[in-house]
């Protein structure tokens, strides 16, 4: 048997940083709970409960719960609709697929003037004749039923049908007590049969809130032997540095990375896609000169370095447009680089050069106070006309005056 405890519902409440106080809303579905209980003291705030899915054979300590809009009581053992008329603000109720055979009972709900929405779908009452128009004259402050919605021809017509239909819903609803009655005492008396007999549960028999807790249990039971003889190997522990003390390149949060050097060639980069709206608390950095180690909710992203970093200078911030994480390692080796491209830039600029530098260092040679003076000369050059020499006739040259000159 589960139990509704303090530590369950804190669990349930980490969107609400587990405070019980101001807690709105909490889903406490598929837990195996057999009876509501506390809620109605630690959590008053309440707006929305999730309770499908268990074991709860009745409404109860539910009426402290005065903010509550939406009650969800699905596949439940519900018997009876009952202990509701506290809950003033309620909305919606969804009673699917419980065992509620006395339909007389939704009366209990005409104290909760806000409810719309009520789901019977699934239990006893809804194969009684009259049904629906009983429940809509019943409850006249519901807009829908069992997802349907109410018409105004409906409601009157069904307000005109209420006399003779609550008398046949009456009868109904004794005839079902005395049915349920007999399906207690059957149970009850054939307990034993059932449990000498192995083949029982491939019988069909009809369902009843005792046959589901049975079969739960027997569920229970099958799944509790099968984990038993079921053997679970331990997973290997995983390894970080290899047995020469290397470091191992792994990855068990299966994040998307990129570890790229940057243009300069000074730093080595890691861009790793935590998830953006992740908070910054869950991720931890390591980082050594050889390898970077990044812890996210505990899982381990370990990634080794071509080359040393200077891990006091590192850097690591998160993007503001896609939260990614980017680490930012200077490498140790940068500065011996940098020193040798400077000493063979000076030797390039100390040769002579005729030319005007416009580098930031100039060379020496250069004497910019004799530019004009030197540009002067080289134009004087140019000008200075060179005088052409004549070329000599060769010795078969016939000096014809008929033949014109060439131009």
């Amino acid at each position: 048997m589960v139990f509704i405890t303090e530590s369950l519902i804190r669990k349930r409440a980490e969107h609400n940083e587990g405070e019980l106080s101001t807690l709105e809303e909490v889903s406490l579905h598929q837990q195996d709970i057999e009876r509501i209980e506390h809620l109605d003291k630690w959590c008053r705030e309440l707006r929305i409960l999730y309770l499908q899915s268990n074991l709860i054979s009745k409404i109860e300590n539910v009426g402290r719960l005065k903010k509550l809009e939406y009650l969800n009581l699905a596949l439940n053992n519900i018997e009876y609709i009952e202990n509701l008329s506290g809950c003033e603000s309620l909305n919606k109720l969804d009673l699917t697929l419980n065992f509620i055979g006395i339909l007389s009972s939704v009366e209990n709900l005409r104290d909760n003037i806000h409810l719309a929405d009520l789901y019977l779908t699934g239990n006893p009452c809804v194969d009684h004749e009259g049904y629906r128009d009983y429940v809509i004259a019943t409850l006249p402050q519901l807009r829908r039923l069992d997802g349907n919605e109410i018409t105004k021809t409906e409601r009157i017509l069904a307000l005109q049908k209420y006399d003779r239909i609550s008398k046949q819903i009456e009868e109904l609803d004794e005839a079902y007590a005395q049915k349920r009655k007999s399906q207690v005492d059957d149970y009850a008396r054939t307990k034993s049969e059932r449990d000498a007999d192995e083949n029982f549960w491939e019988r069909r028999t009809e369902y009843t809130p005792e046959s589901r807790l049975e079969t739960h249990e027997s569920v229970k039971k099958k799944r509790e032997r099968e984990s038993k003889d079921t053997k679970t190997e331990p997973k290997p522990v995983r390894q970080y540095m290899g047995d020469d003390g290397r470091p191992l390149n792994c990855n068990e949060p299966k994040v998307d990375f990129k570890l790229y050097e940057s243009d300069d060639d000074r730093n080595i980069i890691l861009d790793v896609a935590v998830f953006r709206h992740m908070d910054t608390s869950l991720v931890d950095i390591d980082v050594q000169p050889t390898y970077i180690r990044v812890s996210i909710k505990g899982k381990i992203l370990q990634l080794v370095l071509s080359e040393e970093v200077n891990t006091t200078r590192s850097i690591a911030e998160r993007s503001k447009t896609t939260g990614h994480l980017v680490i930012t390692m200077p490498k140790i080796n940068v500065k011996e680089s940098r020193t040798t491209e400077i000493k063979s830039e000076e030797k390039k600029s100390s040769t002579p050069s005729n030319y005007l530098e416009l580098d930031s260092r100039p060379a020496k040679s250069v004497d910019y106070t004799q530019i004009i003076s030197q540009n002067k000369k080289n134009a004087q050059l140019k000008t200075r006309a060179i005088p052409q020499k004549e070329r000599e006739n060769s010795a078969n040259f016939i000096d014809d005056p008929d033949v014109p000159p060439l131009i």
